[in-house]
């Protein structure tokens, strides 16, 4: 098992986008199916102690994931991701927005561009996320987004080497 895997995070104000970029000793085929299957999603999406909990999903272009982020206490944040392009196991976009618990989006959302390859054994995802609004931004980067996703990324580690039988 590599355990000096690549995860940067890189905000960068001046065209409002968020880049990441992380490893994971996985074959490309595992990986994908993480960011793409409800079930595996829920499983790692929400920094511990939050859970995830996708009320529906069809993942194909034009189709959505509506799903909830569930605190200890039961505090549930919704969001809508709308998937504009499928490149499979290769490129995914989608538009996320926050939502209200009956889908009404928050508008502004941000567009997520996720890229996927594998050498080695190594999978490399890097994603992009553009935020229509700097006001939006920074209001990830202050609810601490990255810190969030660093955690998102460590349970997926553990997902797939779980999943891997390791």
């Amino acid at each position: 098992m590599t355990t000096n895997l690549l995860f940067d995070f890189t905000v960068d104000k001046a065209t409002k986008t968020v880049f990441i970029t992380r490893e994971f000793d996985a074959e490309l085929s595992l990986v994908w199916d993480a960011f793409t299957k409800a079930e595996l999603l829920d499983q790692w999406v929400a920094p511990k102690p939050w859970t995830s909990r996708t009320k529906h999903m069809n993942f194909e272009v034009g189709g959505r994931r509506f799903y909830a982020m569930v605190s200890p206490d039961g505090l549930e944040r919704w969001a809508i991701q709308k998937y504009t392009s499928i490149t499979p196991k290769t490129n995914f976009k989608m538009f996320n927005a926050f939502a209200d618990k009956d889908e009404n989006p928050e508008l502004p959302g941000s567009d997520w561009d996720f890229n996927f390859s594998e050498q080695g054994g190594i999978t490399k995802v890097n994603i992009s996320i553009y935020n229509e609004s700097l006001e939006r931004l920074e209001k990830m980067i202050e609810m601490g987004f990255k810190e969030g996703y660093a955690a998102s990324m460590r349970n997926l580690e553990n997902l797939i080497r779980s999943l891997s039988g390791e």
